[in-house]
């Protein structure tokens, strides 16, 4: 177990052993459509990639995600086959979203002997989510 310190200092670490090990600059909240993003997470069970779709405005986020859904078929075939489409997804602080997203399970950000593993993970699947964004950007901009 580890203290609260010990665990900032552990993401800390983490994030970045992660930017030095692979330089880039990612899109992630730079996709030039309001309230859509690409973002990296990893806990204490798992780690994930996803596009969330954020918008406060229901109708929009819809109008949105069915763009991300025509091109459902496409991403699964050409880019992540396991990838996870969920229409509602609420997060921690109750805020309702749209996310598509894959996961690497049983790795943990308190386990260094997961972190090259996960780094891989995060690395590999961002850019492919990038790819998919970069080459559909067209039909998916409002």
């Amino acid at each position: 177990m580890f203290s609260r310190d010990e665990a900032k200092k552990l993401r800390q670490e983490f994030w970045i052993s992660f930017g030095k090990s692979f330089p880039r600059k990612w899109i992630l909240y730079n996709t030039g459509i309001k309230d859509c993003s690409f973002k990296f997470h990893f806990d204490l069970k798992s780690a994930m990639v996803s596009m969330d779709i954020e918008n406060q405005d229901l109708e929009k986020r819809l109008e949105l995600w069915e763009k991300i859904i025509s091109l459902q078929s496409l991403f699964k075939d050409e880019y992540l086959p396991e990838a996870l489409f969920q229409d509602t997804v609420f997060l921690k602080n109750g805020k309702e979203i749209s996310r598509v997203s894959v996961s690497l399970e049983h790795v943990s950000i308190h386990n260094k002997n997961t972190w090259q593993m996960t780094m891989e993970f995060l690395k590999e699947n961002m850019a492919k989510f990038e790819d998919f964004f970069k080459e559909y950007e067209d039909i998916i901009r409002p």
